[in-house]
């Protein structure tokens, strides 16, 4: 690729103009002689072949924009095709002056709709071109999170979860009747003791009786 001076048309100073009015044909042989340094930018408005007057604005074109608009034809190859690349800086700066004009003389709730508007339309555009949900996300990336839930449902994993928490909580629920049965089993010593103690004093209140007589 040619490579150009800071100070040279093309450079990083002195960018060269977008390409447009033409068909993406051309586009391509204009792009070829801007990347390997066969492209001579005009000095000055050149003449158009269709008005004859010096509006043509841009190298290796042979018509105007305002010819090559009005009569759907490529400004370069002059043939009628169904696409043409790009838009004219004439044509993009009188739209927005227009819509600069219709914000400035709408009254404030309008414009602010009308910007809203704008901002969503910029929004969704930028959505659509790169999807938000699976940013930094490896599931993602693999398949859609939509997809995750079917997923797991036609594999078992979650029916494989739950059976997991049910047989967890059987075991808690077993373990805590072993409790309380170990419970049972030290209270019942108790109750022998006292009852050994209750005999222990009706002897006593026997042999004191005896003695007495």
């Amino acid at each position: 690729n040619h490579s150009h001076t800071i100070q040279e048309v093309g450079g990083r100073f002195r960018p060269l103009s977008e390409i447009t009015g033409v068909c993406p044909r051309c586009k391509e042989q204009i792009d070829w002689k801007r990347r390997y340094g066969k492209y001579k930018p005009l000095q000055e408005p050149a003449k158009c072949q269709r008005c004859s007057k010096r509006a043509v604005r841009q190298a290796y074109h042979n018509l105007c924009f305002a010819c090559a608009k009005e009569h759907r034809v490529c400004a370069k190859c002059c043939c009628r095709v169904e696409r043409i690349v790009g838009r004219d800086v004439s044509e993009v700066e009188a739209e927005q002056k227009m819509l600069e004009e219709a914000i400035k003389n709408a009254s404030e709730r309008e414009r602010r709709s009308l910007l809203r508007a704008m901002n969503n339309k910029g929004k969704s555009k930028s959505s659509t071109d790169t999807p938000t949900d699976t940013k930094d996300n490896k599931v993602g990336q693999l398949f859609p999170n939509s997809s995750l839930e079917d997923y797991a449902k036609k594999n078992g994993v979650v029916g494989k979860r739950n059976d997991g928490c049910d047989s967890k909580h059987d075991n808690d629920d077993e373990s805590e009747e072993e409790v309380y049965d170990d419970e049972d089993d030290n209270d019942s010593p108790d109750e022998d003791c006292d009852e050994d103690d209750k005999d222990n004093d009706e002897k006593v209140a026997d042999q004191t009786d005896a003695k007495k007589e």
